[in-house]
């Protein structure tokens, strides 16, 4: 890299900086032209595509990053990125990519098969010299990849165990996003905290609990953003959050607060709703403890009620969720399925029928995080409403990624519940990740309460090396059938993603994937 680059980086990001630092939480003033100024729900884990899974991170992340492939505009269908074009053979088995020509990294390293090999080696081979620059907590995605070679410099080859149905869209989800391997040679385990990819906006800097600054990339294959710099910062209060919103200290406010919404009717902003593959669950420790026994778990979906969440804690911006499928997954979903109702009799019936009357319950409860929705007042209410029937229920309330640290390592020895939320690309990923017994947290996976029957175990196997669409939505629908019955969670809500702009921001749209894409906004 020249040095007047290196010196054009610098300004960039001391003038973005200079742009969030000038805008204390009681700010009025406007915020400057061609840098966007987002408020995040939290700060970010990591940087590292391959190291996270909060979609709070994502959103950084997809405008560093490209993958192979990449979701439609507007859509969850799949379209060509770095690579251009595509072959999959007749038994679904092997899949092979021409790559994107004269794509180069933000360091300056050169995009070319051996990079994707490297990506893939290092998230999936444990005796790759840098696999310990990890976790990997969603190397499941790629779990069917038995190989990947470099066929030439501009051609990539994956050869899977079997066939796969979600391969494409995992690649198009951060997980498969292409690092640098040069940068993560240079940095090793600190790659997370300096990245470097292909995508629309480089790396400026991180100041923790303040800012994450990214600068336009003049050079992107897709076309430079109109944007000059986007700081992403941290206000993990909401109400501080839509304060600074008010204030004019933020150009892009996600995850407004239902309650709040009212409040940017005006002129002066637009509301952005976007339906999309979420669910908001308790998950419930099918190990140990009052939840053991189905009859408790059944007990605590007919004892909270949901309805009232739904439409007085989020001012009816979700539907009350049936089993653990999104509906926005029209294909795969069962529309047969019914919530649970609210029925606190039928609860306390359970609970007597179980010996769990005057249960103490230990409940996991976040400030705020990835489509947490309203985290503290859902708790609140829930927790009401379980002690309404009989539960003692008591509340510990982490930020989030302390959070995360209590939740995904599982709730052995810790916990009786946690809230949690998924938003996910496909069918399989959630019960995949999540449901299936050889998903608990040993594992790797993230099924934190530990919940297992062989049979959903079975289905989902099944379902993700079918390659007749109609046969993973059969096989999708009986599982949710099952692990209704089963309750391995309370199914609260299916959310409505919302997002709010100053009459500033220009050609923003929400996408269904839940990402945030920045490329094309333009702000005056």
């Amino acid at each position: 890299m020249s040095l007047l680059n290196i010196s054009r980086r610098a300004m960039l990001a001391a003038g973005a900086a200079t742009a969030f630092a000038l805008f204390p939480l009681t700010a009025s003033a406007q915020t400057p032209e061609d840098v966007l100024i987002v408020g995040q729900i939290a700060e970010p884990q990591s940087l590292d595509p391959a190291a996270v899974t909060a979609v709070n991170d994502f959103r950084i992340l997809m405008n560093v990053y490209d993958g192979l492939v990449r979701y439609r505009d507007g859509t969850l269908e799949v379209e060509p990125a770095l690579a251009t074009s595509w072959d999959i053979s007749d038994d679904g088995t092997v899949y092979t990519f021409n790559l994107r020509d004269g794509v180069t990294f933000h360091d300056g390293s050169a995009f070319d098969a051996a990079a994707v090999k490297f990506n893939f080696d290092r998230m999936l081979d444990e005796s790759h010299p840098y696999h310990d620059t990890g976790p990997f907590p969603l190397a499941f995605f790629f779990s069917a990849v038995e190989s990947v070679e470099a066929v030439d410099d501009m051609t990539v080859q994956f050869t899977l165990n079997g066939p796969y149905a979600p391969f494409l869209s995992n690649l198009a989800y951060p997980t498969g996003l292409i690092v640098s391997p040069a940068a993560v040679m240079e940095h090793g385990a600190d790659y997370g905290r300096n990245p470097s990819g292909t995508g629309a906006f480089t790396f400026g800097e991180w100041r923790s609990n303040e800012a994450v600054v990214i600068e336009a990339n003049e050079n992107y294959w897709d076309g430079a953003p109109a944007l000059q710099a986007v700081v992403f910062r941290p206000i993990t209060d909401a109400n501080t959050r839509t304060a600074e919103m008010l204030a004019g200290g933020i150009d892009l406010m996600v995850e407004v607060p239902p309650v709040s919404l009212s409040e940017f009717m005006g002129a002066e902003y637009t509301i952005h709703e976007q339906a999309g593959p979420h669910v908001w669950f308790l998950i419930l420790n099918a190990k140990e403890g009052p939840f053991a026994d189905v009859r408790v778990r059944q007990a605590a979906n007919y004892a909270i009620n949901k309805e009232a969440i739904v439409n007085d804690v989020l001012e009816g911006t979700a539907e009350v969720a049936a089993g653990p499928t999104p509906p926005a997954f029209a294909w795969a979903y069962n529309e047969s399925l019914e919530p649970y109702p609210y029925d606190p009799d039928r609860a306390r019936a359970l609970i007597s029928e179980a010996g769990a009357e005057g249960a103490e319950l230990t409940f996991y409860v976040t400030e705020g995080g990835s489509g947490m929705l309203d985290p503290v007042a859902m708790g609140t209410a829930i927790q009401a409403d379980l002690e309404a029937v009989g539960f003692n229920v008591t509340i510990e309330t982490y930020e989030w990624n302390t959070f995360l640290g209590e939740v995904n390592p599982g709730l052995e020895g810790k916990a009786d519940m946690a809230e949690m939320a998924w938003m996910t690309n496909d069918p399989d990923t959630l019960p995949f990740l999540a449901l299936r017994t050889a998903a608990w947290p040993e594992e790797g996976g993230f099924n934190s309460g530990y919940y297992s029957n062989p049979e959903v175990d079975a289905l989902l196997e099944a379902a993700r090396v079918a390659t007749d669409q109609d046969e993973r939505a059969r096989l999708y629908q009986e599982m949710q059938v099952i692990v209704q019955e089963d309750a391995p969670w309370v199914f609260v809500a299916n959310w409505k993603q919302n997002a709010v702009t100053s009459d500033r921001v220009a050609n923003f749209s929400l996408q269904p994937s839940f990402f945030l894409l920045l490329d094309d906004v333009v702000k005056n």
